[in-house]
Parts: structure tokens; C-alpha cells; sequence
């Protein structure tokens, strides 16, 4: 917290923050919880402060916890609801020439739902260095499970006879489907009825230990 701030101002200052987010006014807030506006009204121009009642009041109406309102935090915070997800991890996918993809399951890594995109999600281990510097050696490749790609995105494709899988950018053109290495120092895999390819998963994000 920042000592140098008075309480007041940074009451009044979150308090605006969180009505903007919902699109309500000091008005709304009064109405909805039956406090007389001019009592909001000094709390927002920081001249009073709530009492605790109060605040806890505010805060859940506003959907935000009483930290929220009472502390001075850095606006890229993010609460998060407290639910989180397992997501499985499922061995390991090439950056580099395909690959034959682990059947043993590694493990779970848990991560809080609002970040997870809808559908089923997965992680595989990246080896090799032929999507970098997108995606580095090692890194763990978050996966939603999806059988088609937008062109320029990232995917998990199974080649070989669906027996190798391997993370390229697909690209579309003139019909044809071209499995593109980040790293130029890599060939492209063109797919063709004598090399065909099936995605199984876009890439959503990566995330590497340090």
C-alpha cells in the first residue's frame, strides 16, 4: 500500500474505478443500497469514510473484494474467483521434426478458470527449437482441443498416419495447407493426400519454469 495516499483518496479513487468497470454512477450506487448520495458523495470526493459496514456494502455490490476498495493496488492486478482447473499435461509435441507423442500422463499444472479458454484444454511439453522464438524449447504449450485452425495460427498436428504430432503455424493458400517452422532455419510440411495431416488442438499460450 502506499502510505503516501490518504485513505479517503484511495476509497474515493477505487470506488469510481469499480463503477466505471460496471457502468454505474455514484446515483446508482445510493439508490441501490439506500445510502442518502451525499453521504456518497463525500466518500467519492474524499472529504468522509465509509464505515466498515458500509464498505463491505460496496463491495459486494460491486463484485470486488473489501482489499479492493480500502487498498491502493496497481491497476494490471487481476483478482481471480478462487476456482481453479486441472489441466492434464500429455507428454511431449516436436518443435522441430515430428515427433511420436507420449501416451504417459505427466501430470496436472491448475490454473484459475477465467484464464482457460472455453472447451477442452491440454498441455504439451514443446522439444526442439523450430517455433522459436515464438515458442522456446522446453516451454509447456497450453491446447484447446479443435480440428480446425484459423490461417497464421499455431497448431498441434498430427502427420505420419496420426503416429507423430508436431506444433507448426498453418497457413492456407491457393488451397493448399502448409505446416510453417517460426525458425527459417526449418523446412515447411506440405500437406497432401500422400502427406496428410490432421490438427488436433490450437495453441493458446506457453508457459516455461525458470
Amino acid at each position: 500500500m502506499n502510505n503516501s495516499i490518504n485513505p479517503k483518496e484511495i476509497m474515493a479513487k477505487n470506488i469510481k474505478k469499480h463503477l466505471d468497470k460496471l457502468g454505474k454512477t455514484q446515483t446508482d450506487l445510493a439508490k441501490d443500497l439506500n445510502i442518502p448520495e451525499t453521504t456518497v458523495s463525500n466518500w467519492m470526493k474524499a472529504n468522509t469514510y465509509p464505515r466498515v459496514d458500509k464498505i463491505q456494502l460496496m463491495a459486494d455490490y460491486l463484485g470486488v473484494y473489501r482489499s479492493d476498495l480500502t487498498e491502493d493496488k496497481p491497476d494490471n492486478v487481476k483478482s481471480f474467483s478462487g476456482d481453479f482447473v486441472r489441466v492434464p499435461i500429455l507428454g511431449e509435441i516436436a518443435c522441430g521434426e515430428p515427433l511420436l507423442v507420449s501416451e504417459n500422463f505427466a501430470g496436472y499444472r491448475y490454473e484459475s478458470a477465467e484464464s482457460l479458454p472455453s472447451g477442452e484444454t491440454y498441455y504439451l511439453e514443446a522439444k526442439g527449437d523450430s517455433m522459436e522464438p515464438t515458442i522456446p524449447n522446453g516451454s509447456l504449450v497450453l491446447l484447446r482441443a479443435q480440428s480446425e485452425v484459423e490461417n497464421g495460427e499455431i497448431a498441434a498436428v498430427l502427420v505420419n498416419g496420426d503416429t507423430e504430432a508436431t506444433l507448426k503455424r498453418v497457413k492456407k493458400q491457393d488451397g493448399v495447407v502448409i505446416l510453417m517452422p517460426d525458425n527459417p532455419t526449418y523446412e515447411p510440411i506440405i500437406v497432401s493426400p500422400i502427406n496428410p495431416a490432421r490438427i488436433i488442438g490450437k495453441a493458446i499460450r506457453y508457459t516455461i519454469n525458470l
